[in-house]
């Protein structure tokens, strides 16, 4: 990425988003995508892509896909997601990928930790005994002392580690590659049967798909909490339902596999499952947090300064 001269620089950004990049720089010529964008005769022009939120590149009424190979000029894709599973694989090569990692670790951190205290609480049982009138106390667990067992240290994890750092917990770590203080995936058998409560963070990828599946469970503490806030992927949903059954393994999923998780799924009613319908970035100033990277990171690549979260090897 080298410094940008002359002519401007025309940004496509996602349709309801333009004004978030009203005013930031005069070398950039911002346009919200058109709604027939692989016939538009500007397309060999764009730049720089900001596209939709989508769950499926399908999903949209134009194939995004298409688009950015059929895009000769594009040099920067800017999302606007922590995760890129559903976009990494369909950016050409040669074309830049970020996304807005740490845009959203305090909103999911809050999440999760809510999330673990509706399960240590009993938190679902009372609103069920509230709706029936009926007075209905229970034994709720001690979240003081607790082994935290992270599958995925990025700046999520640690924002969770820090809001749970009060209540006197042991943190406990993994990531994808071993370093001061955090394991590699391989620790995963010995430090399973350790933890009263496992985070997954990592990224959806071919190696993490299905990572929680019927050995990981398995190894885990009778009675443990499971705490998804990755991608519903990440857990095989299947061996989880059988884990909650046969063990007692409790969970905290703000996503599932499938998503959305259809009415009458078996997940929904299975004991011990608490489930918020992917809410952790749903908040009134999510935009706002979000195009605050945004923003930063398309004058970093105007400057020809390093960009931040710059995506590679698929992370």
């Amino acid at each position: 990425m080298s410094e940008v001269d002359g002519m401007s620089v025309l940004v496509w950004t996602a349709p309801g988003t333009a004004t978030w990049l009203e005013g930031l720089d005069e070398r950039l010529e911002i346009a919200e995508i058109p709604a027939d964008p692989l016939h538009d005769p500007r397309l060999a022009e764009v730049k720089i892509l900001v596209p939709p939120l989508m769950r499926n590149l399908e999903d949209e009424a134009y194939d995004l896909r298409t688009l950015m190979s059929k895009a000769p000029s594009l040099e920067f894709v800017q999302t606007q997601t922590a995760g890129v599973d559903g976009i990494v694989s369909s950016v050409p090569d040669g074309v830049a990928l970020c996304s807005v990692r740490g845009a959203y670790d305090e909103l999911m951190a809050e999440l999760l930790l809510a999330g673990i205290l509706v399960s240590y609480k009993e938190v679902a049982h009372y609103v069920h005994a509230q709706d029936a009138g009926s007075w209905q106390p229970t034994e709720v667990r001690v979240i003081q002392g607790a082994k935290v067992l992270y599958v995925g240290y990025g700046s999520i994890a640690q924002c969770v580690e820090r809001y749970l750092a009060p209540f006197g917990v042991e943190s406990l770590k993994v990531a994808r590659t071993a370093r001061d203080g955090i394991e590699g995936l391989d620790a995963l058998p010995r430090l399973l049967p350790q933890a009263d409560i496992v985070v997954v963070l990592t990224p959806l990828t071919p190696d993490t798909r299905g990572l929680v599946g019927e050995q990981f469970l398995a190894s885990m503490k009778p009675g443990a909490l499971l705490v998804n806030g990755a991608r519903g992927g990440c857990v095989d949903t299947e061996a989880l339902m059988a884990a909650a059954r046969e063990r007692g393994i409790r969970a905290f999923l703000d996503v599932t596999e499938p998503e959305p998780l259809p009415d009458g799924h078996p997940l929904w009613s299975t004991p011990g499952i608490f489930i918020t319908p992917h809410i952790g970035s749903l908040v009134a100033d999510n935009n706002e947090r979000c195009f605050r990277v945004v923003r930063e990171n398309l004058t970093r690549w105007l400057d020809g300064r390093p960009v931040l979260n710059r995506v590679e090897h698929g992370y």
